[in-house]
């Protein structure tokens, strides 16, 4: 044999063995090549899947918030996959049309909308965009919201309640808990949280684990904290809703929880502004459920939750408040503070003061 054709074996060889090795590679880091692919097909995007290395397991950004990506019906791969990388989602469309064909799961794609994140991988993303109605959804409840503002965000969760239903079902308080017996609504007891939730879920099974979760948090050292104060955990959940609201820094809610606990013991109004924005509900002129600034004819609106008005607390929470506001009611700071108010220099921080002389001193020039 010439050493020509030895040379020309062997080259056909290596060539063949680097045919066989490669979908090998691609197949051991990536999963199993679509069987639609013909062999110099397979062999092709299994190049081009080890040449892209790193750009499909590593995420575009580790720290990325979850949204929302909408496919339309019909969009094609590569605009899917530009604005994937112009949204910040992956970081090479390339790379991202590459594994879907070699996958398969190109002809597969879900048009709707999918909850993703540049946390994900192209892999994670590229397998989530095959099913646009994922089982489970998260869903978040802000400190300080109240039932309407929960209702609201319904619409836009992936959860198929309407607000209608959740609020029915929040005026139906779940039985056999002692800080419901009586009242009229779940108001104050859906604790603030992100919650992962199955997407088939009802109403009441909504309020329910909204409501057990607040009985988790609900712990002996609190449920002690609020009878020290004097308070029931019903009076304890309605001024700590009251203390959300007030509080713009969370380190002060026990100096305000202070104020308003000093002033029921002294047998004063609480006059506290969220009470009334409340009573007043919604305002379309600024679209929100807490209308401010409020004006004097406001504070003169005729409601048992007009603290200005009425002395003691009001008949109900007026939002859910979040763990440190119930922790700032049940452990309040001590002081000789009856007044606060805000500081003039916009840093949402409060100013307090024993005397109304004091008080009034604080207003800003």
């Amino acid at each position: 044999m010439s050493r020509l054709l030895f040379a020309l074996l062997l080259l056909a060889l290596l060539a063949l063995g680097v045919f066989l090795a490669v979908p090998s590679l691609a197949a051991r880091h990536y999963g199993t090549p679509s069987p639609h692919l013909s062999p110099w097909q397979t062999f092709e995007y299994s190049a081009r899947l080890l040449w892209h290395d790193g750009l499909l397991t590593r995420p575009a950004n580790l720290t990325g918030v979850r949204r929302i990506f909408y496919v339309e019906e019909g969009e094609t791969v590569a605009s899917i996959a530009g604005r994937l990388e112009a949204d910040g989602l992956i970081l090479s469309a390339a790379a991202f049309r590459d594994y879907l064909v070699y996958s398969g799961l190109d002809t597969s794609i879900q048009a709707g909308e999918h909850s993703l994140s540049p946390s994900m991988t192209v892999v994670d993303i590229a397998h989530a965009l095959q099913d646009a109605t994922p089982t489970r959804v998260t869903f978040v409840i802000l400190a300080g919201w109240r039932l309407e503002e929960i209702a609201a965000s319904l619409p836009t969760s992936g959860l198929s309640i309407s607000p209608d239903e959740f609020l029915a079902a929040a005026h139906s308080p779940p039985p056999g808990l002692d800080f419901l017996v009586g009242a009229s609504s779940v108001e104050g007891f859906l604790f603030p949280d992100s919650y992962d939730l199955p997407r088939q879920l009802s109403a009441g099974q909504l309020v329910n684990e909204f409501v057990r979760r607040f009985a988790q948090n609900l712990t002996p050292e609190l449920r002690q904290g609020f009878a020290r104060q004097g308070l029931s955990v019903y009076e304890a959940v309605t001024l700590a809703s009251i203390v959300e609201r007030e509080a713009v820094i969370a380190e002060e809610q026990p100096l305000i929880a202070s104020v308003f606990l000093n002033r029921l013991e002294a047998g004063m109004n609480l006059e506290s502004d969220p009470t009334v924005q409340y009573a007043l509900g919604y305002d379309a002129s600024t679209g929100t459920w807490w209308k401010n600034p409020l004006t004097l004819e406001d504070l003169e609106i005729d409601s048992p939750y007009n603290t200005y008005r009425h002395p003691g607390l009001p008949p109900t929470p007026i939002g859910n408040p979040s763990l440190s506001a119930l922790r700032a009611v049940a452990f309040p700071a001590q002081t000789p503070y009856f007044y606060f108010r805000a500081a003039c220099d916009g840093s949402g921080r409060h100013l307090f003061a024993e005397t109304f002389e004091e008080h009034l001193s604080n207003a800003c020039p």
